[in-house]
């Protein structure tokens, strides 16, 4: 064993205290005696305890795996209070494991701190330190379910513990998509931590199940049920498999006209949730005995469908575009074609606007496979529409033949409306020489003409301006905007039912805008 040896000091009375490198970062071992017997050495952990996320008044375990001669004794502290009220925190030894075990039984809120591991004997000591982070079932504002991190000491740049719960359970096609929504545009520094934290899961896993597999974020079905599942073989078939929502255990039954189900084929565990609501929302776990095997965020914003996608016809070969466009701006939504997601790829382009709200799907080379029902996903609602491929059959003694395969048609109920703004512009603040971005999102049948306005001055056939009309969304963007552009912009939209109107005062300095209505039918 290769000692480093940084400096002695006197820590006691005739005994001495070297400083020793251990062979697991973040130990700190001190020798009390120069030179070691024969046999003996100082304590080391050969596995530390490890960060820890818990949802509030769940069980949390701190486990460390030690080695010294003779056995060291095995203590733990806290940096912000006592570990020896029994009913609060219990110590014990696993004897078929070997692991040294602080046990939280229900973890509060003021419990999330840094708690120290001391392993000692009488040629010295080793410690090392643990954070134990804590999420708060608590709620974002009325109506809105949601949870609130309570952690112990964070250093600057930290990431949230959520996260890397999130990021052990999924796979790495999703590592970007997560990372995004917590704010990290580059996770690629994180990959070496995520790693470690992975093992040491799987380690967990190990003692009760043979293998996790094939795990699949919640997400919404066509069927309008949500559902989050994973592949795994249990070490004992009679193990207890628990679902947690923000750290509070959730019956579940197993029949799908249970509120929770769980669905088992072969080696295939599915969790449903029946009929979600915005109260459904929450971070879910499962857990086998103690070892938790999948971590997902279920997210339930407040959208809605300004424009559903529409049927398509393509011709076999060409590509079909799917559109809609929602009422608050959203990262992504969910595609699926009867039961099954779509994902980005060399059959599907998935791509989302600036601005976040217009969703596209492009089906490319269709086939006369690739007809039928299609779904757009977001939050708890949902748009379907069809596609029918036209396939071409050439007879060389005759002229191309168009097969026409459609899918049964469902029947609409189309009603005429005067138009109205569903969302009213709103100002995208800009210093002087950058770019400025307005939008508004309209509705009307017949669809209605969309004019822009700059101080009472027609807009949409100048070309300083760049103007666009998606499905409803109207845009202006100013490439450079400047005090020139201060002023009222106006939106005017009109069909044969009526006119409706919204303008906004910009304060290129950044002073307040106003924005105003009007409607005449």
């Amino acid at each position: 064993e290769q000692l480093n040896f940084c400096h002695l000091t006197p820590q006691a009375v005739g005994q001495m205290a070297i400083k020793k490198r251990s062979r697991v970062p973040g130990v700190t071992i001190t020798q009390y005696v120069e030179q070691l017997p024969a046999g003996k050495s100082t304590p080391d952990f050969i596995r530390k305890p490890m960060p820890t996320t818990v949802q509030e008044g769940k069980k949390a375990l701190l486990k460390a795996m030690v080695s010294g001669e003779p056995a060291p004794t095995v203590t733990w502290e806290r940096n912000k209070g006592q570990v020896n009220d029994p009913e609060k925190y219990k110590t014990r030894y696993d004897g078929r494991t070997r692991e040294h075990i602080l046990e939280i039984p229900s973890v509060k809120p003021d419990q999330a701190d840094t708690y120290k591991c001391f392993a000692t004997n009488e040629y010295g000591k080793a410690i090392v330190t643990a954070t134990l982070n804590v999420i708060e079932v608590g709620f974002k504002k009325k109506g809105q379910p949601g949870t609130k991190l309570t952690t112990g000491p964070k250093k600057d740049g930290e990431i949230d513990p959520k996260l890397w719960e999130l990021l052990i359970s999924a796979p790495k096609k999703d590592y970007e998509r997560i990372c995004f929504e917590f704010g990290i545009t580059d996770f690629r520094w994180m990959l070496k931590r995520l790693n470690q934290l992975k093992k040491e899961r799987a380690d967990e896993q190990a003692k009760v199940v043979e293998k996790v597999d094939k795990v699949k974020q919640i997400e919404v079905k066509p069927d309008g049920r949500a559902e989050f599942s994973l592949d795994m073989t249990l070490c004992d078939p009679n193990s207890a498999i628990n679902l947690y929502k923000d750290g509070t255990m959730v019956p579940y039954g197993d029949d799908e006209k249970s509120k929770h189900s769980l669905k088992k084929k072969g080696s295939s565990y599915i969790f449903s949730i029946k009929d979600p609501q915005p109260e459904d929302a929450g971070f879910y776990q499962v857990d086998v005995e103690e070892a938790n095997v999948l971590s997902t965020d279920f997210q339930v914003p407040a959208v809605e469908f300004i424009a559903k996608i529409k049927d398509v016809k393509a011709v076999e070969s060409d590509d079909a575009v799917f559109q809609c466009v929602l009422s608050t701006p959203l990262n992504s939504i969910t595609w699926s074609k009867q039961d099954s997601s779509l994902e980005h790829g060399n059959k599907y382009e998935i791509t989302v606007s600036e601005d976040k709200l217009i969703h596209t799907l492009r089906v490319k080379d269709c086939k006369m496979e690739d007809h039928g029902a299609y779904y757009a996903i977001a939050g708890i609602t949902s748009s379907s529409a069809s596609l029918t491929v036209e396939v071409i059959a050439r007879d060389p003694m005759s002229k191309p033949i168009i097969l026409h395969l459609n899918v049964p048609e469902r029947k609409r109920l189309d009603f005429q409306s005067p138009p109205s703004f569903i969302l009213p512009l709103r100002r995208r603040t800009a210093p002087q020489g950058y770019e400025c971005h307005m939008s508004c999102a309209v509705k009307g049948d017949p669809a209605p003409r969309v004019t822009w306005y700059y101080n009472n001055i027609s807009l949409n056939t100048n070309t300083n301006y760049h103007i666009t009309n998606v499905c409803g969304v109207c845009s202006l963007l100013i490439l450079r905007v400047g005090a020139k552009d201060n002023g009222e912009y106006k939106v005017v939209i009109e069909n044969k039912l009526g006119t409706a109107e919204c303008s906004m005062t910009l304060n290129v300095k950044g002073k307040e805008t106003c924005t105003r209505f009007k409607n005449h039918t």
